[in-house]
């Protein structure tokens, strides 16, 4: 089990939403993204687990519902059934001590990240035809509160290099891509890659709303109750934050010095 060093600055969340799990996060938790689904495409160590842990998870940006931890899980070398994914999700509740330190090689990726943007540039690219990524047996669910990524080797090598190139298309401080298999391959579910520039400010923002809803009279006491009215509420609290900030301070007084 690899796990994110204790000191690392990215933070993600997770939701459901449209049929479709999501990760969420900005740009820099994105491109952390990439680069552990690159390495771990190389990987050879059977059973091996990548866990992005409840210390790098924050509630979703939207209504403030806690985001699951993350597991990448390679096809090719790890079974990871739902009661094993339970344990993990309990035992990283509360991190342990580590056993040692991974030197994390990403060797490659930016030559594919710059290939894939050359690409995109020709006009020609329909005509560099290169073999689809294997799909079988990928997945992303939620078995047992542990958001699972799973994939062969070559489908976490697209997928790394379209979450790193992701925000090549941003549109309003957001972007996203999709985990999804060839299109001639069936996935047992697909997923999705989503960040917000102000992710951080996003979360701070749900909280905020969700914290007030949840201090109402007759507050409701369903999800489905709950998140319109914190979604609703998000507009509010940017707009009273934004106020504050335009807020002209105290002027000060000159005061001419005496001779």
């Amino acid at each position: 089990m690899i796990t994110l060093r204790p000191g690392t600055r990215a933070r993600f969340s997770t939701n459901f939403y449209h049929q479709t799990w999501h990760i969420l996060s900005d740009p820099h938790g994105a491109l952390l993204l990439s680069r552990l689904l690159w390495g771990l495409s190389f990987q050879r160590q059977p059973d091996t687990v990548v866990i992005i842990d409840r210390r790098f998870i924050d509630p979703n940006p939207f209504d403030a519902e806690q985001g699951s931890p993350i597991a990448l899980v390679p096809a090719d070398l790890t079974h990871l059934p739902a009661r094993t994914a339970l344990r993990l999700s309990r035992r990283f509740a509360v991190p342990g001590t580590t056993s040692g330190t991974v030197r994390w090689h990403t060797w490659g990726l930016d030559l594919a990240v710059n290939e894939s943007r050359i690409r995109q540039a020709d006009r020609t690219w329909w005509r560099q035809w290169r073999p689809e990524p294997d799909g079988r047996a990928a997945e992303v669910d939620q078995p047992g509160g542990l958001l699972t990524v799973r994939a062969s080797s070559s489908l976490f090598r697209r997928w790394a290099v379209s979450v790193a190139t992701m925000h090549d298309y941003v549109h309003k401080g957001m972007s996203y891509t999709e985990l999804e298999c060839p299109k001639w391959e069936l996935c047992r579910s697909d997923g999705e890659v989503q960040t917000f520039s102000d992710f951080r400010q996003r979360v701070s923002i749900a909280i905020t709303s969700r914290g007030e809803i949840l201090a109402t009279e007759n507050a409701p006491s369903t999800p489905a109750e709950l998140q319109p009215l914190v979604w609703g509420r998000n507009d509010t609290v940017r707009s009273r934050r934004q106020r504050r900030t335009r807020r002209p301070g105290p002027r000060a007084l000159f005061v001419r010095p005496t001779s």
